[in-house]
């Protein structure tokens, strides 16, 4: 009789999600950020996105086919990186940077350490970093409605506003009422484009949780101990429930620990590592803020714990079945973990 089994390498698993589905539904919860920031800035906030999504893709085909290399172009994990660039940016930055960054997210940051599952730091936010280099101080305008939006091309004529986050560095402590929260919530502030919302990101959040893209476990880590930092040390002699809503809705913290805490790439893959990465994410967004010479530490805080991704799997590893003692050490010659009884 013939043997009608077939044998295959492991890992032996069959499943509907794969990359692109992944992907595919990071595009639609990103969807409705944009739709909130055309709103607010105007279509000069589609333009630069498409424009994101377009070059990423293009430096990502180009540099594949310049080394032979297959093109991945259909995972769409280039246009996801496109739309996130363009998020953590200002609508007021030009074209011809906004290219720039795509280059370094999609060349040098990617596509040089192997590709997508390889790079150890997120493109986007890193290509933000060399970005927000190049133009300076950024300009963030006000939220702008109808007729007045900024234009879709040429260089953008706005004045300068502070966001929440640079005002309450300068000293000037901001007036906590009502309309402030609200705006805060629903995205009536000066900001990049796409972390304005916060009501609209939380949904987006939701969504991948219910999807399953990713875990509650970032986010919520994440989140938290930002919350019980600035709860426990205000400033300014601020109320602490105010100044901890504050320091929630305002900047980016909302959109990064979401869409940028929680890439595959650059977060750990374990329960424990995946809650030491929140943890230290919020406690470096708090330290950047209160000390560094900079309003926002999101993503300098994400950046500096992505270094750390490979201690945190390995601290996180579970302990073999029926080891009740595990003790951990790195060992340095193998390069792994090693139990001992």
């Amino acid at each position: 009789m013939d043997n009608q089994l077939s044998v295959s390498s492991s890992p032996h698993i069959r499943a509907d999600e794969d990359t692109r589905s992944v992907m595919l539904d990071v595009l639609v919860a990103l969807f409705f950020p944009l739709c909130v920031s055309i709103y607010f800035f105007g279509a000069r906030s589609l333009t630069m996105t498409l424009c994101s999504v377009f070059f990423c893709m293009l430096f990502e085909g180009l540099y594949c086919k310049l080394l032979k290399k297959p093109v991945p172009l259909r995972d769409l994990s280039a246009p996801v990186t496109g739309v996130l660039l363009a998020f953590v940016l200002p609508v007021t930055v030009p074209y011809w940077i906004l290219i720039l960054g795509c280059f370094f997210a999609i060349v040098i940051v990617k596509q040089l350490y192997g590709g997508l599952g390889k790079n150890f730091l997120n493109p986007a936010l890193t290509a933000r970093i060399v970005v927000l280099g190049v133009v300076g101080r950024a300009i963030y305008p006000e939220p702008l409605l109808g007729s007045d939006s900024t234009p879709v091309w040429g260089s953008v004529d706005a004045v300068a506003s502070a966001t929440p986050l640079e005002t309450l560095q300068t000293g000037a402590m901001p007036v906590l009422d009502a309309d402030l929260f609200q705006n805060l919530f629903l995205g009536q502030i000066p900001g990049s484009i796409g972390e304005v919302s916060a009501a609209v990101l939380l949904l987006s959040g939701l969504y991948l949780i219910v999807r399953r893209v990713i875990t509650p476990r970032i986010p919520i880590a994440f989140i938290g101990t930002v919350a019980a930092l600035t709860f426990l040390f205000p400033r300014g002699g601020l109320p602490r429930l105010d100044f901890m809503l504050y320091n929630l809705l305002a900047g980016g913290l909302i959109l990064g620990a979401i869409f940028m805490a929680t890439d595959y790439t650059t977060s750990p893959v374990t329960k424990r590592g995946q809650w030491i990465f929140g943890i230290g994410c919020g406690a470096l967004t708090v330290f950047f803020r209160y000390f560094a010479a900079m309003p926002e530490g999101v993503c300098y805080a994400i950046l500096l714990m992505n270094t750390l991704v490979w201690v945190l799997d390995k601290t996180g590893q579970p302990g073999r079945f029926g080891n009740r003692y595990r003790s951990f050490r790195l060992d340095a010659g193998k390069g792994g973990p090693r139990d001992e009884g």
